[in-house]
């Protein structure tokens, strides 16, 4: 059986491990340490749950001798606030033996006070792409002194549109430094970045992309409309005992509102709100409260879909499908995490069933569909943002039907209806994928 003192890492390092009660490498951990160590550029997949952040501060830690500096010699970039809190929380823990400053620097708080402890000196800089970016602008973080970057959660920083800000800080950052990129899918603009920035880049692959985790029970009831979709949570909250940790995800922020102003009069005070909008510290509160055990769940946004370390998640509910087949898979993957099981359920609208069997496909995996329960009112009602959706629907048909052969010969490019909100990275899509899906959608007009 592997143990972490295979990697025979330093008394201070080692010492920290055995304080967390950690024994165990995972197998990401053991496939990337001598890679890393190498000092060659590291681009690594893996899914999300799997212990990426130790598979790389392992090696980087082992590697640490002083050097007199106070600009940080190792950078790691990631997509949210969360992650910067709970990165350093963890570099904290293994570097309490160790002479390690370590920083984190995000966006939603006052610039001035970070720019008095990044002037402190730091040997370690944790922070989103954007706060990283404005002091670098502003000189305030420098990389006269950075040996090693570190870019976690890369298709999800893409996602949220940082790309901009990351290819700004490569062409800031020194030539001479090793690059390592952690990403749970692999897509063109990833491919692009490597070519661009990265030096012959060793691959590290756990898992293919999309692969779902087995230890989660995948469970699906359709649903007609919003109203419906309310009806059957309060149903499932009230009559399943297990639903005792649980995660319900929506796809922006108005519709978490929503959700949670409904079920606060059945559950006063048992679920907490975190979206973009939420201060740090009140997101923060929520997330330690849910820890804690104070809090039976949490309504929000994708925010918490990536790489979050939450314990002990019963359940995550889809009240909205995701728009992105893998983000599924980060979403499911709250829960069913450490060897425990766990169960997600999604709300499927007629509107969301073809980015279901999307990601049915991605998976190589069906969502087992329950028959809709007993005494569960059926909303015939439909609130706004609904209707506006089915005339937007209906409009493309109507486009799609009418255009003709000119229709037909415009460029892809052309031919998208620009819905509103943040650009999307799309995953690439195989011929083999593309198949899938019609014979599955096939399938189901058949029945």
């Amino acid at each position: 059986m592997s143990t972490f003192e295979q990697f025979n890492l330093p008394k201070s390092l080692q010492k920290a491990i055995d304080d967390l009660g950690l024994t165990t490498p995972t197998p990401i951990q053991e496939k990337s340490f001598s890679t890393i160590m190498s000092g060659r550029d590291v681009m690594g997949i893996a899914q999300t749950g799997t212990g990426k952040t130790l598979a790389y501060l392992l090696p980087l830690l082992k590697q640490w001798k002083f050097v007199h500096t106070d600009s940080a010699r190792l950078v790691i970039l990631v997509p949210t606030r969360e992650l910067v809190v709970q990165i350093v929380d963890v570099i904290e823990s293994l570097t309490k033996y160790m002479s390690v400053r370590t920083l984190g620097i995000y966006g939603g708080v006052n610039i001035n006070t970070q720019k008095k402890a990044v002037y402190q000196g730091i040997d370690i800089l944790v922070g989103t792409p954007g706060r990283t970016m404005d002091l670098a602008l502003d000189n305030v973080v420098r990389f006269d002194s950075l040996q090693k970057l570190v870019i976690d959660e890369f298709d999800e920083i893409l996602n949220l549109g940082f790309r901009y800000q990351v290819t700004s800080l490569l062409t800031m950052m020194s030539n001479k430094r090793q690059n390592i990129l952690f990403s749970a899918t692999m897509t063109d603009d990833v491919d692009a970045l490597l070519d661009e920035y990265f030096e012959l880049p060793e691959e590290i692959t756990l898992a293919q992309s999309g692969t779902p985790l087995e230890k989660i029970e995948q469970l699906g009831y359709y649903t007609p409309n919003f109203l419906t979709k309310i009806n059957l949570l309060k149903h499932i909250l009230a009559y399943d005992e297990s639903t005792s940790r649980v995660l319900i995800f929506a796809n922006n922020k108005k519709t978490v509102d929503l959700i949670a102003n409904s079920i606060e009069e059945n559950y006063p005070d048992q679920f907490g709100v975190i979206h973009s909008n939420k201060s740090q510290n009140y997101r923060l509160n929520t997330m330690a409260s849910f820890q804690a055990g104070e809090l039976r769940g949490i309504v929000t946004t994708d925010v918490m879909a990536r790489g979050l370390d939450i314990s002990d998640v019963t359940h995550v509910i889809n009240f909205e499908f995701t728009e992105i087949p893998e983000q599924y898979i980060h979403r499911i993957g709250r829960t069913g995490r450490a060897d425990k099981s766990g169960t997600a359920i999604s709300f499927i609208s007629p509107s969301e069933e073809e980015i279901q069997i999307e990601a049915e496909v991605l998976m190589e995996k069906e969502i087992v569909f329950l028959d809709f329960p007993e005494g569960v009112e059926v909303a015939v009602r439909l609130l706004e943002f609904e209707k506006d959706k089915k005339k937007v629907k209906q409009l493309l048909k109507r486009v799609k039907k009418e255009g003709g052969e000119a229709f037909h010969e415009k460029s892809k490019k052309n031919q998208k209806v620009n819905l509103g909100g943040p650009a999307k990275t799309k995953p690439r899509k195989t011929e083999s994928r593309n198949r899938g899906i019609e014979r599955k959608r096939d399938a189901k007009k058949k029945k």
